[in-house]
């Protein structure tokens, strides 16, 4: 395969031009010059080609199904993947050693055990590994490849851990078990139990039940047998060491949260909180069945009907068998009223006035939507453990010890944040030789590293207006790998800091976006790379910075390669609205500059926090193949990364707080005011689409700036943001409950008397994310104003992802019809 230094990659990035970033004194805070970044064809193609829905919409695997899932041999000398199978959903292992020449070979299904899992843990001295393959436990001894197979039956084992005293635990269910390796003997450690603990039988209350045991002998004699067996069982249970501990009883109509085993198997951490019950209501109806019949499809409930069961966390001490629950009381502001001003603003609307008092905030372990490691950790030692804690309000984060001694919480770190704390870049965890912590905040205004010794302040270990991801520790703390984009916000590669001396240095110079895994013996990087162009391949590079690159797969099919595709350019679009631009992908057709003005289309990427606009490829390859196809006809096509969009820093991010539909909708503007001014682009003769947020943000503009677009396309779009989800919608909104002007100032179902331009409306009917209420429910407003400017597409078989070729290919006809017909 190829070999391939970091600055002279056939598929790297021209220079990048831009700025020194100004420094804040407690923020940080970045400008731009506005500029233009490209990237060069990878492929000479063929131009003769032109592109076709046809082609677009059908099976994606004509692209070449790409490695997925990647990790490392137990020894570092080769990689295994997964490749999607050709025509069917199933996917086939590959084994690739770093030496050969070509993709690898297939694992058959016998082997597919020995592999191993990214998810694999170490004994103390690395020399062991631990992982799970379809519920079972295996070790394997990286010094003589010898795999051993701990668990072989029909339940589900997971969670393998090493205890500090050479033993493997792992968990069953809410059971937690040690193997000695040596011996294979296996001892129970701990066992919970969401049900109240047994009691001794006990007479029965109530007038004749008292005179029954008074009056007959027989039953007398029964009740104190039944006694005396409880005693004696309980004074074997205490007295014999052959016999599994007792259980944990956490209590009736619980469930367990998170639970986490201290390395010593003298304590565990367990987080309970009230069972939630299902509502009825939540359902959805699926109309194309295998039976025929309707079926009501249970779904998600709404923000608007959940309240967060507060969460409880309790320390077990596995050796006299007490519990004792933690307060959290000694977090910082854990009865601060937080929402005090959105209350007072609420109650003014309604002619009420609101009065501030301390608030007792529920508060529960940390939910982060991207990390593996977990909110508890413990240091390998067992002596120390840290966990991390989130209001359920969404304002704040805290990272605590626990005073094992004392039965205490000890605050090491609070985020605040008066919109939300991110569910992103909440990685911490312990230096493996010192009572340290690092972690991930956000609190200058970008994610950066930390470290914090227990008793000391936390030292700042990157700074700069980027956002690093994706920390990952060597095992004598020599360095810290991280991902992050510092010379462009849209190209990501690798890192590390030298934590002796605080250093950074740059491991790889792809110049669009790279991901990592460190491999086993920590010389070696597993790259994930792509640009905009160039799906993502496997690369491998030795874990120092100017080391060369090789190329270790190549499953891009030939009939892609002969597509004559341009990438987009990356251009820094000035805000109008702030210091920081917004960046977009602009598709600019041949000679786009010379003869009539053009016809442009604006498309919004979905999710909110998302980035699309960077130089990696992109999970919307139908829409960049879509764009392609209308740049060859001569439209412009612009693709902005609008405020909420992740890669930019906390500000962006929260700039919706409150207000979603208002600054996305503002940039989109800027940009339209771009094309126009240097894209040769017809103001008249602009539209927009997009779906899921994209969908709303579609909505949005035709509503609330009819001027702005002259046609729209909202796909599997939102309407009514008290119909969404609670983990998602809370942290921008707040709730319904406390925060109704919120929705009512960001739902698109408020603002549809303004639609006054063609509007597209697309809808899969089994969508369990935004559900097809939301169409149903803002085209009958459309109807009852007598909107005569929109109609509608329905899916019957579509969740919010189609998965029918011929469902794509149906929602781009109209979508490109649309276009045609208007602009």
């Amino acid at each position: 395969m190829t070999h391939i230094r970091f600055s002279v990659l056939a598929i790297a990035l021209c220079s990048l031009t831009l700025s020194v970033p100004l420094q804040a004194k407690k923020t940080e805070v970045q400008t731009y010059q506005t500029t233009t970044v490209s990237v060069p064809t990878v492929y000479a193609g063929n131009s003769e080609i032109s592109l076709s829905l046809e082609q677009i919409m059908s099976d994606p695997d004509w692209l070449g199904r790409q490695p997925e899932n990647a990790h490392w041999s137990f020894d570092s000398q080769k990689v295994y993947y997964q490749r999607k199978q050709a025509g069917y959903q199933q996917r086939d292992w590959f084994a690739r050693p770093l030496s050969a020449t070509d993709n690898g070979s297939e694992v058959a299904l016998s082997q597919l055990h020995q592999l191993g899992s990214s998810e694999r843990v170490f004994n103390a001295d690395r020399t062991l590994q631990a992982y799970v393959f379809e519920g079972d436990i295996f070790v394997r001894n990286a010094l003589t490849a010898e795999l051993t197979q701990v668990t072989r039956d029909n339940e589900a084992q997971f969670e393998p851990s090493f205890l500090a005293d050479g033993r493997l635990s792992y968990r069953e269910g809410w059971t937690w078990y040690a193997e000695d390796l040596a011996s294979g003997k296996r001892s129970e450690l701990v066992s919970l139990k969401t049900e109240d603990k047994p009691k001794a039988p006990a007479k029965p209350a109530g007038y004749l039940a008292q005179e029954q045991h008074k009056l007959i002998e027989f039953v007398a004699l029964q009740q104190s047998n039944a006694q005396q067996r409880f005693s004696a069982q309980a004074q074997l249970q205490q007295q014999n060491d052959s016999i599994a501990p007792d259980a944990f009883y956490l209590g009736k109509g619980l469930q367990v949260v998170a639970a986490s085993l201290s390395p010593l198997a003298d304590y565990m951490l367990v987080s309970v909180r009230k069972e939630g019950k299902r509502n009825d209501k939540d359902i959805m109806p699926n109309y194309i069945t295998a039976n025929g019949d309707i079926a009501a499809e249970k779904v998600r409930a709404r923000v608007n009907d959940v309240t967060p069961e507060p969460q409880r966390i309790v320390l077990l001490n596995l050796l006299d068998g007490s519990s004792t629950e933690l307060s959290y009381t000694s977090m910082p502001g854990y009865n601060e009223d937080v929402l005090a001003e959105v209350k007072a603003e609420n109650a003014k609307a309604r002619g009420e006035k609101y009065k501030s008092e301390k608030i007792i905030r529920n508060i529960g372990l940390m939910n982060d939507w991207y990390w593996r490691q977990g909110p508890i950790r413990w240091h390998a030692s067992g002596q120390q453990v840290a966990l991390m804690l989130q209001a359920q309000d969404n304002k704040d984060r805290w990272i605590a010890t626990v005073d094992l001694k004392n039965k205490t919480l000890v605050p090491q770190h609070r985020l605040h944040d008066t919109a939300w704390v991110n569910y992103a870049f909440n990685d911490f965890g312990w230096l493996n030789n010192s009572d340290s912590l690092y972690y991930l905040s956000e609190e200058t205004g970008y994610s950066h590293l930390y470290v914090k010794p227990l008793k000391g302040k936390a030292k700042k270990l990157t700074s700069g207006t980027f956002e690093v991801s994706e920390p990952m520790l060597s095992s004598q703390d020599d360095y810290i790998y991280f991902r992050a984009n510092m010379a462009h916000p849209g190209n990501y590669e690798v890192y590390r800091v030298v934590l002796a001396t605080g250093k950074t240095e740059q491991l790889t110079q792809l110049g669009g976006s790279t991901s990592f895994t460190l491999s086993p013996d920590e010389q070696k990087l597993l790259l994930q790379f792509s640009t905009n162009l160039l799906p993502t391949e496997l690369y491998v590079a030795d874990a120092k910075p100017g080391a060369e690159v090789k190329r270790l797969t190549d499953t891009i099919s030939a009939e892609f390669k002969q597509l004559p595709l341009r990438a987009p350019q990356i251009v820094a679009v000035p805000s109008s609205h702030g210091k920081q631009p917004v960046f977009a992908k602009v598709y600019l057709p041949d000679n786009y500059q010379a003869g009539d003005k053009r016809r442009a289309v604006v498309f919004n990427h979905g999710a909110g926090y998302l980035q699309n606009s960077d130089l990696g490829w992109s999970g919307y390859f139908r829409e960049f193949l879509f764009h392609n196809l209308l740049a060859q006809q001569g439209y412009v096509v612009m693709d902005m990364d609008y405020r909420a969009s992740a890669g930019y820093g906390r500000d962006w991010r929260t700039a919706i707080y409150r207000r979603m539909g208002t600054p996305e909708i503002e940039d989109l503007a800027d940009g339209v005011n771009w094309m126009v001014n240097n894209a040769n682009v017809d103001r008249k003769r602009i539209g927009t689409y997009g779906g899921s947020y994209g969908g709303f943000m579609t909505f949005m503009a035709l509503f609330t700036q009819p001027d702005l677009f002259q046609a729209g396309a909202a796909l599997r779009p939102v309407s009514d943001w008290a119909y969404y989800n609670h983990a998602y919608t809370s942290n921008i909104l707040n709730t319904p409950a406390i925060d109704p002007i919120a929705y009512q100032r960001s739902s698109p179902i408020y603002f549809t008397q303004g639609l006054t331009k063609p509007l597209l409306i697309n809808a899969p009917m089994v969508d369990d994310n935004v559900f097809f209420q939301d169409v149903v429910r803002l085209v009958q407003r459309l109807i009852e104003q007598e909107n005569i400017n929109f109609e509608t597409a329905i899916y019957p078989v579509e969740p919010h992802g189609f998965r029918q070729p011929s469902s794509w290919l149906d929602e781009y006809r109209r979508i490109y019809k649309l276009f045609e017909q208007h602009l």
